[in-house]
């Protein structure tokens, strides 16, 4: 008697709509899934099972192979673009439809995290990034494009404009924004995906021969710009020359170019001092207050003429307070302090863009270097940096101390894991800036899972001080620095 048959010869059903036959052909998946990610060694008799379930659904034995990509899926089988964008949202699927369900999400699942071992070169990487991108793609499904955590594109990752790394929701590209999927239970913006994702990439960069690739610009050209790949870039470029060093530079100021874009749509509307009345309004057509010179004529408006005659134009008032506000930043460049290093710098150039802020920037490990000078070139500020080594904010202070002229308009925006090699000194110092009325802001991390430790010390030292340290996404940074140049 068939194993999906009761007593009385007709199929038994469970709760969950699958008959036991379907339970136990989704369950050789699953057990596949498992096998494959815990042990690199096929294992003969799962492998021959699982072959026989993707027969049976009529899917491609190629969604059993974690060496072919999504992408080469869906371009030989579109059909199959559909139901993996919205394979991993909670609605309700096809009756029946689940062991298909549970292959497809195998599929997904096996080519993102079981990435083996060894050598990684530029093609496999740049495929797992697209293969993570359609695992982000699918967590988010039924959302508006652009609008769900972690899409920041209108195409899905099989379309030309789609997510291209696990980094699209840390800054590499667009930010992620509020909100999640029609009915999504998880989100692609939560913590332990965010730092999974980056983990294995992180893992998958650092195994690449990147000298090599580098030194070859068609491999070169194949990779795809990453935070995870900045650092490496970064850690390296002084055992770089010539080509190498050429193509590292390029991928570095794509990555920088791609983040700038996204923070500067988050900074634009920011608005540099409050508007001086003191000062008339600037008689041109683009400040006339259309509304209020309609409502201030309106006594003039003729029934026989049908017309409104204008006595007088009112315009708004455009101009704003001279003084300029002062940013110091101050970024902790020890190896720990990457994400921060790298979005902040970019931020930094985008506010002294602004006008009337006064820009300075300091790194700092064991030593501090003023790199005001390139403040509106990140690319170059973090071509100066040197990752890794201690950190002493003493050195800091020193440099950013004497730049406070004054401090009701001046902010200091503080960058560290606050692992300090003299915690009492830095926090004094720091606790003098505020006292004097500096807007201090201490930030610990200002990636997209806000995960970065820091030192607990100095995290209660600061909150009792009033200025609570800063962890989580950019944008966070951004609403305060606007607040205080508002």
């Amino acid at each position: 008697m068939s194993d999906d048959l009761s007593t009385t010869g007709i199929p038994t059903t469970g709760d969950d709509g699958l008959t036991n036959a379907d339970r136990n052909r989704r369950q050789v998946l699953y057990w596949r899934l498992l096998a494959r990610l815990f042990d690199h060694e096929e294992q003969p008799a799962l492998e021959t099972a699982g072959i026989a379930v993707v027969g049976d659904l009529g899917l491609p034995a190629g969604l059993l192979d974690p060496a072919v990509s999504v992408d080469s899926l869906v371009q030989r089988f579109p059909e199959l673009s559909a139901e993996f964008e919205t394979l991993l949202t909670p609605d309700e699927h096809v009756p029946g439809g689940e062991v298909r369900r549970a292959a497809l999400v195998s599929k997904l699942l096996l080519n993102v995290f079981a990435t083996g071992s060894g050598d990684v070169s530029a093609t496999r990487l740049a495929t797992w990034q697209r293969d993570a991108a359609w695992l982000k793609w699918a967590l988010c499904a039924g959302s508006a494009p652009g609008s769900g955590a972690g899409a920041g594109t209108d195409a899905a990752p099989g379309e030309p404009g789609g997510e291209t790394g696990a980094e699209a929701e840390t800054g590499s590209g667009a930010g992620p924004t509020a909100g999640s999927g029609r009915g999504s239970g998880v989100r692609i913006g939560d913590d332990d995906l965010a730092k999974a994702l980056a983990g294995i990439e992180a893992d998958l960069v650092s195994r690449m021969r990147l000298r090599e690739v580098l030194a070859d610009p068609a491999l070169a050209r194949q990779l795809t710009p990453s935070m995870s790949l900045v650092e490496q870039l970064l850690r390296d470029k002084a055992n770089l020359s010539g080509v190498a060093l050429a193509n590292a530079k390029a991928l570095i100021r794509r990555f920088v170019d791609e983040v700038a874009e996204v923070l500067r749509t988050q900074v634009e509307k920011a608005s540099v001092g409050a508007i001086d009345r003191s000062v008339p309004p600037k008689r041109v057509f683009r400040n006339l207050d259309l509304d209020r010179t309609i409502w201030k004529n309106l006594t003039n408006y003729s029934p026989e003429d049908q017309r409104l005659y204008v006595d007088r134009l009112y315009y708004r008032h455009t101009a704003r307070r001279t003084t300029p506000a002062r940013m110091i930043v101050v970024v902790d460049q020890s190896g720990s302090m990457v994400d921060a290093m790298v979005n902040c710098t970019i931020l930094a150039s985008i506010f002294a863009g602004l006008p009337k802020v006064d820009v300075h920037l300091v790194a700092y490990d064991t030593r501090a270097l003023d790199l005001t000078p390139w403040v509106h070139d990140p690319f170059e500020v973090l071509l100066r940096t040197q990752l890794g080594g201690g950190t002493d904010g003493t050195a800091a202070l020193a440099l950013a101390q004497p730049k406070v002229a004054d401090p009701r308009n001046t902010v200091v925006v503080w960058i560290s894991d606050f692992y300090e090699w003299n915690c009492p000194a830095v926090y004094a110092g720091m606790e003098a800036l505020h006292r004097s009325g500096v807007r201090l802001i201490p930030v610990g991390s200002v990636d997209s899972g806000g995960q970065q430790s820091v030192n607990p010390w100095f995290r209660q030292k600061l909150k009792d001080l009033g200025t609570p340290v800063i962890s989580g996404h950019i944008r966070k940074l951004v609403f305060e620095l606007k607040n205080f140049l508002a």
